[in-house]
């Protein structure tokens, strides 16, 4: 059984860090593409940042050169470091798992992140 677990969301000020992290367990981690998307109320789930088997990143343009993903194979585990935190970064941010060329594709249940003063 697939499990994407995510954890690190809370609630900071603006210009604050958090650092959230996607566990996986019951897939072969190094074959997934492993993605970070968010859903903000009343709007649709966007990609924040993907990180490829290979290692190559790719960023929505909200958020280029503030977040950075990142993955460690050997813990199953995929990052995504938010510096520089907005209000509009307040979301439900989910780890997606996807298995490039096939129908595998597996979502966490999602870390709440919110920014407010």
């Amino acid at each position: 059984q697939v499990h994407l677990v995510e954890s690190g969301g809370g609630l900071v000020q603006p210009g604050d860090t958090l650092r959230l992290s996607c566990a996986a367990s019951g897939i072969i981690f190094s074959s997934y593409r492993m993605g970070w998307y968010r859903q903000a109320p009343g709007k649709q789930r966007e990609l924040v940042a993907s990180i490829s088997r290979d290692g190559t990143t790719e960023y929505a343009d909200a958020v280029k050169n503030r977040f950075a993903i990142s993955r460690d194979n050997a813990k199953n585990t995929v990052y995504l470091q938010m510096n520089s935190l907005k209000p509009e970064d307040t979301a439900v941010y989910y780890c997606n798992a996807k298995r490039v060329i096939t129908t595998l594709d597996f979502w966490g249940q999602g870390t709440q992140v919110t920014v407010s003063s």
